[in-house]
């Protein structure tokens, strides 16, 4: 079967863990060529693809040259380009791009790889006017063929979206709200500074910072019975990875809280497994860095008030899983 070539565009947070999770992991249809680390500071990067405060040193790496990266015998080419109307991708033979930076997030903007020779590109963030919004083991088999723009939405996204089409689909949901408790990110300040959130300007190792979230709307892409429905909002803490969400919601049936830890953990173990995982310790978030689940479910956290009212807790870390769900879908597309 013949692979799939694939460039990774940015290698931020999400760009770089999803290059050392293609190399860990197998994604049998996806063959990658080329990354493009940007115009500016290639040395640091470089080294910080080795080097992770957070998922640990990358060992794989086995020579960097000026134009190439060899990790584990294969030679990727090194892309340094700030503008991508300069990058030619059919000169690296790319006909999939991720785009990793974050800032190519409407079909506008991410539409300039398909200009310069791609044919498709996934987008690691919610995307505006994308062909398709897709969340894999929720809704990823609506893609086809001629879909060449497609979003992955958020890492909370991720998270929501299996556990609400579960219960959605066991006990109806009437309306919902969900909070993330989320670490902070380069999005935000080491120390108070310029923001244009006022919030996100102060120091995130500080303090606790209220801010917004799109995930719990969004869910109506992904799960169109759902639209209108929920909502949700953000805490940013003091921790570098891992988050959690905290859902409520009122059904349409009366249940349990040993009724819902039994219809999701039924559901982890058939359905959605290698997506949901079930947490049974009492356990906190450094415990699930470096996960490759979208959610990890608390069945310690969930309550019911009145039959109705209903609340879960799911973890996730929000880079690691989201990277690995990222080339899940890199690799069902391939096969497409």
């Amino acid at each position: 079967m013949n692979k799939t070539n694939f460039a990774i565009n940015g290698v931020g947070r999400i760009g770089k863990n999803v290059l050392r999770r293609y190399i860990e992991g197998d994604y049998p249809n996806l063959n990658l060529v080329a990354v493009n680390f940007g115009a500016s500071n290639i040395k640091s990067k470089l080294h910080l693809l080795k080097y992770d405060s957070l998922h640990g040193i990358f060992n794989s790496i086995d020579q960097i040259e000026e134009d190439k990266i060899i990790i584990k015998g294969k030679s990727i080419k090194i892309i340094k380009e700030h503008n991508l109307n300069n990058i030619n991708w059919a000169q690296y033979n790319s006909d999939l791009i991720l785009e990793c930076t974050g800032k190519f997030n409407n079909k506008e903007l991410s539409s300039i790889h398909i200009k310069q020779g791609a044919k498709k590109v996934i987008v690691s963030a919610p995307c505006k006017d994308a062909d398709k919004t897709v969340v894999f083991g929720v809704n990823h088999n609506i893609l086809f063929n001629n879909d060449k723009i497609i979003s992955i939405s958020s890492c909370t996204t991720n998270c929501l979206a299996p556990i609400a089409k579960i219960l959605d689909d066991n006990l109806g949901i009437k309306s919902g709200f969900m909070t993330t408790i989320h670490s902070y990110t380069n999005d935000q300040r080491i120390i108070d500074g310029g923001h244009k959130d006022l919030r996100r300007s102060r120091a995130a190792a500080l303090s606790m910072i209220p801010t917004s979230t799109g995930a719990a709307k969004s869910i109506g892409l992904i799960i169109p019975h759902l639209n209108g429905k929920l909502d949700g909002a953000a805490i940013r803490v003091p921790t570098p990875n891992v988050s959690m969400i905290d859902f409520s919601f009122i059904s349409n049936k009366e249940t349990s809280e040993q009724n819902i830890n039994n219809i999701v953990k039924e559901n982890a173990n058939n359905n959605y497994k290698n997506i949901i995982d079930i947490v049974e310790e009492k356990l906190v978030s450094i415990d699930f860095n470096h996960s490759t689940s979208s959610a990890i479910f608390d069945i310690n956290e969930t309550k019911v008030v009145n039959k109705n009212f209903c609340r879960i807790v799911s973890w996730y870390d929000n880079e690691w899983a989201f990277s690995c769900r990222m080339l899940d879908v890199a690799n069902f597309i391939a096969k497409l």
